[in-house]
């Protein structure tokens, strides 16, 4: 699963979940023919990419390439089970990308448009956000 190897400060401030506005960044396919661009905002778990990652590659074994154009670099923290307040904050328990409506998740090239097409659907039901295919 994706994490950062290292960063500046453990434990990060939560911001808002459902922030606004579209993406500015990353809305262009720069890479590949095909892409899954995002249509909602949300937290993307490196679980979540994970388990899209895994789809396309089942489609793609032969020939093809893939881009992951987001990477989970947010800190998540939980308290344990049966902790009372105070006590601080809770240790890191995953990490999440946050992604705007607008910005392209994947990228795909060397397979046909109707196989990107099918794999790209089936990643976007691993994935909290609404998605959408689009060709460069």
């Amino acid at each position: 699963m994706l994490f950062p190897k290292q960063v500046k400060y453990r434990k990060r401030q939560k911001g808002r979940r459902r922030f606004g506005g579209i993406s500015t960044r990353g809305n262009n396919i720069s890479f590949g023919s095909f892409g899954l661009k995002a249509q909602s905002n949300g937290w993307l778990s490196s679980r979540q990419i994970e388990a899209a990652r895994k789809v396309l590659v089942r489609f793609c074994q032969k020939g093809g390439k893939i881009w992951i154009r987001i990477f989970p670099d947010k800190p998540i923290t939980k308290k344990g089970a049966e902790v009372g307040m105070g006590g601080g904050k809770g240790a890191v328990e995953y990490y999440v990308a946050p992604v705007k409506s607008g910005r392209i998740i994947f990228e795909i090239d060397g397979v046909v448009e109707e196989s990107a097409k099918e794999a790209f659907r089936k990643a976007g039901h691993k994935l909290p956000v609404k998605t959408k295919f689009i060709i460069k």
